[in-house]
């Protein structure tokens, strides 16, 4: 946990959570449940910017998220139950359900959520089917329903191809040799994409966990409704490319177009 967070030690006493809320990003209260409820009371506004708040006991058996399930208190309790051990006691209903969030799809994409009211009704969706996620690239007007989330693109789009058989440390390092020549650094990077063929490929999934990024595999059929400006030797497998393609399909400008860098492609736009 200390190399995820560099975390402080608290003694409790009076007032002091409101002050570690007030200080810290994010909280692990080591004691019951009752005491942290009781002295949160008056302390929360807002879901959208309470901070999160992880209740621990003091045998370290059981994590429990009081405040901020879906903003970072469910991801440190999970934290803590891989690096002690204990239980994440998730009682959220969508990650309880093993279904995904509002909240997880845009941090997967790099996104903001631009009408928050939007979210009770997309996540009680979500426990019941797949809610899709459509992209819409403008010049547009688009007239929604109270229950359709709106989410604001931002950062970087990387695409990614590769060979069969590609290590992590090849990616990685064809990503950082791309970003360098546009001046840009991996922590502008908002989602790694491919083509859906290679998502079983070891060496670009464990890239995307080391970075932390969410890696879409598209379809054949959304790759080949782009128009890359660069030729691809995937088109012996029946696709018009697959870096570049996989960026114009997300992002609003392509700023690096395709280029090889040993074993792996590389191309990135703006979102």
């Amino acid at each position: 946990m200390a190399a995820s967070y560099q975390p402080d030690l608290l003694i409790y006493e009076r007032r002091r959570l409101k002050k570690a809320l007030e200080s810290y990003d994010l909280v692990v209260a080591v004691m019951a449940v009752g005491i942290v409820v009781r002295g949160l009371c008056g302390l929360l506004k807002d879901k959208w910017t309470d901070k999160p708040v992880v209740a621990m006991d003091s045998s370290l058996t059981t994590a429990v998220p009081i405040v901020g399930g879906h903003h970072g208190a469910n991801e440190l309790a999970y934290s803590l139950a891989e690096s002690l051990g204990v239980y994440p006691a998730i009682t959220t209903a969508t990650d309880a359900s093993g279904r995904p969030c509002l909240e997880d799809v845009a941090k997967g994409l790099g996104a903001e959520i631009q009408n928050k009211q939007a979210s009770k009704a997309v996540n009680l969706s979500f426990l019941k089917e797949d809610v899709p996620v459509q992209r819409l690239k403008g010049p547009k007007i688009v007239i929604v329903d109270e229950d359709v989330a709106i989410l604001k693109m931002k950062g970087l789009v990387v695409g990614l191809g590769a060979r069969k058989g590609v290590s992590m440390s090849e990616v990685l390092e064809a990503i950082d040799a791309a970003l360098s020549e546009i001046r840009r650094n991996r922590e502008e990077i908002a989602l790694l994409a491919t083509a859906e063929l290679k998502k079983d490929e070891e060496g670009l999934m464990q890239a995307a966990r080391i970075l932390q990024k969410e890696l879409l595999c598209l379809s054949a059929e959304v790759l080949n409704a782009q128009n890359p400006l660069t030729p691809s030797r995937a088109r012996d497998l029946g696709l018009a490319g697959v870096a570049e393609p996989a960026v114009l399909a997300l992002a609003s400008k392509l700023i690096f177009s395709k280029k090889a860098f040993g074993n792996v492609t590389v191309a990135i736009g703006e979102l």
